[in-house]
Order: C-alpha cells, then sequence, then structure tokens
C-alpha cells in the first residue's frame, strides 16, 4: 500500500512540472565567443586570433536539422601575436583584405551524431574562393545560454593565403587548425 501511494505521489509531482519547452538559440553573443587559429611557423606552433566577427543563429537542440549559421570574419582584426605580422597578412599575398575584407561561413546541414556532438557543414568564403567545409562540433546548454564549440583544420593554399614567396609550407604551414566557440542566448533573454 505505502510503495503505491508513493507511485502516486511521485506521479503528481511529475505531472506539476511543467514540460521543458524547447528553446532556439538565436542570439550570437560575440563578448563571450572567439574565432582562434593556431599554425606552424618553421614547425613552431603559434597562436593568433581574430578580434570582431559577427553572425546569426538558429539552433533549436530538438530540431537541429533547421538550423542555420552565419559567421562574418573581419580579417582585419586579426592577431598574430606579431604586428609586422598582422600587417603582412592584409596584404594581396596574404589575405587581400583591401579587396576582401570578410571571411564568411554559411551553414548548409546540422547533423546530429548523438549527445552534444554536431556535424556542421557549410560553405566557407575567403579571399574570393568558396569552397565546402564541414566540422565536428559540440553544444552545451545552461538555461537560455548556449555554446557551439569545435576545431577544424584550413587549407591555407585552397583560399590562395599566403602566395607568391609565402607559398612555401616550410616557412608557414599549409594546415592551419581553426578554433571556434559561439556563444548564444535565446531571443529575448
Amino acid at each position: 500500500m505505502k510503495s503505491l501511494q508513493a507511485l502516486a505521489m511521485f506521479a503528481a509531482v511529475l505531472l506539476a512540472v511543467p514540460a521543458a519547452q524547447a528553446v532556439e538559440f538565436s542570439q550570437l553573443q560575440p563578448a563571450r565567443s572567439a574565432v582562434s587559429f593556431v599554425y606552424k611557423q618553421m614547425g613552431v606552433p603559434v597562436d593568433g586570433s581574430f578580434k570582431r566577427f559577427k553572425g546569426e543563429l538558429r539552433f533549436d537542440p530538438a530540431k537541429p536539422e533547421a538550423a542555420r549559421a552565419v559567421i562574418e570574419i573581419e580579417l582585419a582584426s586579426i592577431d598574430t601575436g606579431f604586428a609586422e605580422g598582422d600587417d603582412e597578412v592584409q596584404g594581396r599575398l596574404w589575405f587581400d583584405s583591401k579587396n576582401h575584407p570578410i571571411a564568411r561561413f554559411v551553414s548548409s546541414s546540422v547533423k546530429p551524431l548523438g549527445g552534444n556532438r554536431y556535424e556542421v557543414a557549410g560553405k566557407m568564403s575567403i579571399k574570393g574562393r568558396t569552397l565546402n567545409v564541414k566540422t565536428p562540433a559540440t553544444f552545451s546548454q545552461s538555461g537560455n545560454a548556449g555554446v557551439f564549440e569545435g576545431t577544424f583544420v584550413l587549407k591555407r593554399a585552397d583560399y590562395g593565403i599566403g602566395e607568391g614567396m609565402w607559398a612555401d609550407f616550410g616557412t608557414v604551414a599549409n594546415e592551419i587548425q581553426i578554433k571556434f566557440r559561439m556563444a548564444a542566448s535565446a531571443a529575448g533573454k
């Protein structure tokens, strides 16, 4: 009899708790977000980042296939760790940021991989070239705040970044590891 009463009380508590509502994260929070990179110069890893970027984001963990993201990175905001390097990569042989000031990623799909893991696919445009990219990402949620994090490798030669005398991969490696952390909140939160 006691177990029946306990079961009835447990059921009453469950019914009293409102059903969890799906939350769509759509307000990108650049101040809590980051886009950084690691490259090798003469075999030595060097860290860098971009200070300014903006974007649009729509992500509902209950409907990941409907997700959409557009991220634009202001290339002139690069921080290579060296003022001379920052100036150099703005030039025609690197980003040619006078003619191509923005790197842009537009998602085409978000595929759930289980747990909080996803595969994000889309098109990356840098220096007038647009290529398909895929990256694994994780998503963590705390109430009305959520964070996407991931890492992928970009090959600079594919985008014509570091041409001419900089085309030698012994000086600056072709593979650049891109790291991102995109924080977002639910609309109006």
